[in-house]
């Protein structure tokens, strides 16, 4: 097994009081992530920083209320962001059985009473237009999410999408969905600056 990542100094300090949870969700993620098909091991030596502390920096984008989470997989960004705002109830949304399975085991075992966990795809839910938020982190284009995300988001609400290094790219070749589905204050901010080696994207937009 490749070398796990010592824990950085700055998760205390973003994490704060929820920190314990952190490390035991990150501890979760190296002792059953191969089984699950969750995290490979080449991810092993940059677990902390490429992949939770890179969830935990979107943590104050989150407002008050109900975030959606589409395609959650590990949990990333969706249980780390709900360790760290206990205060904002969670709706993580994933299609793969062993996931929702891995997904609702952390629920209990974090004892995370803000999430609850949905089977199925983004576009397959069931309920439209009742979420505050959105997010989504290696999921797909920001054009094919558009038309997968905004139904579920009330009128105001707002896409809060993690990407790389293209996000304008991405936001220039998504010019008919944005058109289309009536988003506002379209932005590309990067989180995390100053404190994390390398910082986190997120395309930020608001619906209707």
């Amino acid at each position: 097994m490749d070398t796990v990542e010592s824990e950085p100094a700055a998760a205390a300090t973003i994490f704060g009081p929820h920190i314990a949870k952190a490390r035991a969700f990150t501890t979760n993620l190296v002792r059953f992530g191969d089984e699950y098909g969750l995290i490979g091991p080449m991810e092993l030596p940059r677990l902390w920083t490429r992949h939770v502390l890179n969830c935990a920096v979107v943590a104050p984008l989150l407002k008050h209320g109900r975030v959606g989470d589409i395609g959650s997989g590990a949990g990333l960004p969706g249980l780390v962001l709900a360790i760290a705002r206990p205060d904002v109830e969670f709706v993580l949304i994933e299609p793969m059985e062993r996931r929702v399975k891995w997904l609702n085991e952390q629920t209990s075992e974090l004892e995370l009473a803000n999430v609850t966990v949905i089977r199925g795809r983004a576009q397959d839910v069931g309920f439209t237009g009742g979420l505050d938020q959105i997010t989504a982190r290696a999921v797909s284009a920001f054009g094919k999410l558009i038309p997968m995300c905004a139904p579920l988001v009330k009128h105001g609400g707002e896409l809060v999408l993690m990407k790389g290094s293209g996000a304008e790219a991405e936001i220039e070749a998504a010019a008919k969905p944005i058109r289309k589905f009536r988003l506002t204050n379209v932005e590309v901010l990067d989180l995390g600056v100053g404190v994390l080696a390398e910082s986190t994207r997120v395309i930020r937009a608001t619906v209707g």
